[in-house]
């Protein structure tokens, strides 16, 4: 097998609130909650929802250091940090605003798709984007 992405880490506050919003208001999966004793912490991977199990997952980290609680809803700098890529805009988007999901821009259509920007609990920025067919991103959405 080739080098794949397996995780991104999202640093988060606290784990149980990072679960509730992603796996309980978004309908996410988790894919594994386990302890961690000798590093007292929890190894918490999540997918989003329909993503098949060979999928990037991302690794909810609890930050540990005030340095890294820093970051926490700004690991872009202000920028979209990740792009959650859909085959149905329209299902997706209508579900997560129901979720009342925040969103930062309003839905638009560009040559590569059609795309709005939304806040997760942190304040991280996403992308929600259907890809137009043909463009390269298509093919893995």
């Amino acid at each position: 097998m080739m080098p794949h992405l397996a995780h991104i880490a999202l640093v988060v506050r606290d784990y149980d609130e990072a679960l509730a919003f992603y796996v309980g208001k978004l309908g996410f999966e988790l894919v594994e909650d386990s302890y961690q004793p000798a590093q007292d912490k929890r190894w918490v991977v999540i997918r989003p929802p329909g993503a098949p199990a060979t999928a990037t997952t991302i690794l909810l980290a609890r930050a540990s250091t005030e340095h890294q609680a820093k970051y926490i809803g700004d690991q872009a700098g202000g920028r979209v940090f990740l792009f959650l890529a859909t085959q149905d805009f329209a299902r997706d988007h209508a579900a997560f605003t129901a979720a009342g999901v925040e969103w930062v821009r309003p839905p638009a259509t560009y040559d590569y798709g059609t795309v709005a920007v939304w806040k997760d609990l942190y304040g991280n920025l996403w992308d929600l984007v259907e890809f137009a067919p043909g463009h390269s991103a298509a093919a893995g959405a």
